[in-house]
């Protein structure tokens, strides 16, 4: 015993020796038996760091499952340290299972997946446009005549509050006039009633000059088969049907109009005997209906109408004269001799420049038992046969 503490003791001071003169110490194997260490282990432990380093930033992390790694496996702490949980306005945002199952794997959470494109031979359903609501009468008002002019009307009435309104727009504001707002009212009106007699007494304004300084009236030539026939100008609104946005049970026609790019139904009921009025008056005029509706109301119903095919030509609003707000229908720009023009109208402001070429006719709407265009009749043959109706119709009926 007391030779292994002297050999021991011989030993350390080798070594120190050996330390303070720069040489490394020699390695002597121990005799003690010793707990060997897993080569095995170590090496997969390191194998393993290596392989999720490389893997770890291909997969794509989510907050609900982390991935946990063994301390054993990584060379680093920061790999399975927990994160504290997000705060809520961190959070990624959901997502549903489609957006999910079209999403890329490599796209980081809360990323927006924009869908793609549909095929070309895809079916795609749009909503139907309402049909049946009941539509404001400012988005009504300008589509028949009845609306914009009221059935029976004189113009008196719009006349003189279209010249009230003019001159409170268009009054004279400069300084120095002498002139009250009563005057200025007064001279107005005094002007428009000797246009509106000037008009009477020239009978219209006349056959529209085109651009080219030619003559360009409202009807064509008048055709061979229509040779010696005078011309009957027909209403249409309140004179042959009544129309209606309103649902009407016992409607005739039900004429699809767009409006403001809706559709919208117009329901539409015929005068009674109006199919047999228009077969007789086709057998012995020229039968041109004119109607201050616009177009793409009054042809649908014109189409539905005229089953006789009697319907010569047709005139809408933009062919009305515009007369201190009322839309007259100016006969002497028709064409046609004045004395073989007859105008068929419910409303007396449609034909003040020619009183003496008009039928009045009531303003019909929905009366069963109207007679009025089979009464007509008759009287129509006879007229067609004189010189000069205005002669005839001097006075009115």
């Amino acid at each position: 015993m007391k030779d292994t503490k002297d050999t021991q003791t011989r030993r350390q001071a080798n070594q120190s020796s050996t330390e303070a003169n720069g040489e490394k110490p020699k390695v002597s194997v121990s005799t003690t038996p010793s707990r060997p260490k897993s080569s095995s282990s170590r090496s997969k432990s390191s194998f393993l760091a290596k392989l999720v380093q490389l893997l770890l930033p291909c997969i794509s992390h989510s907050p609900a499952h982390p991935i946990e790694l063994d301390d054993r496996a990584s060379g680093s702490t920061d790999l399975h340290k927990e994160k504290p949980p997000l705060k809520e306005a961190e959070r990624p945002a959901k997502t549903n299972a489609n957006t999910a199952s079209s999403s890329s794997p490599l796209a980081p959470p809360g990323t927006l997946v924009i869908p793609p494109p549909l095929p070309p031979d895809a079916e795609v359903i749009l909503p139907p446009t309402p049909t049946k609501r009941l539509l404001p009468q400012s988005e009504t008002e300008g589509v028949t005549s009845g609306a914009v002019q009221p059935p029976g009307s004189t113009g008196d009435d719009i006349a003189h509050d279209h010249s009230r309104a003019h001159t409170r727009d268009s009054g004279d504001e400069s300084e120095g006039t002498s002139y009250t707002e009563d005057e200025d009212v007064d001279d107005h009106l005094d002007d428009a009633e000797d246009e509106e007699d000037r008009l009477i007494m020239n009978g219209g304004a006349g056959i529209p000059i085109g651009p080219d300084g030619q003559p360009r009236p409202l009807l064509p030539p008048l055709a061979p088969q229509h040779a010696g026939r005078k011309c009957l100008v027909l209403d249409l609104d309140e004179t042959l049907v009544h129309s209606s946005f309103k649902s009407i049970q016992q409607a005739d026609y039900v004429v699809p109009v767009e409006i403001e790019y809706h559709w919208h139904n117009v329901y539409v009921i015929k005068r009674p005997g109006v199919d047999n009025f228009l077969k007789k008056m086709g057998e012995i005029y020229e039968v041109v209906v004119f109607t201050a509706s616009l177009s793409k109301y009054a042809d649908p119903v014109l189409d539905k109408l005229d089953i006789h095919n009697v319907v010569a030509h047709r005139l809408f609003r933009e062919s009305c004269y515009n007369h201190k707000g009322n839309y007259v229908k100016d006969l002497s720009q028709l064409g046609r001799p004045i004395g073989d023009t007859i105008i068929l109208d419910n409303s007396p402001a449609s034909y003040i420049f020619h009183p003496n070429n008009a039928v009045p006719v009531s303003s019909w709407f929905n009366d069963p038992h109207d007679t009025e265009l089979t009464d007509l009749c008759p009287f129509l043959f006879d007229l067609a046969n004189v010189d000069d109706v205005q002669g005839i119709l001097d006075g009115g009926l």
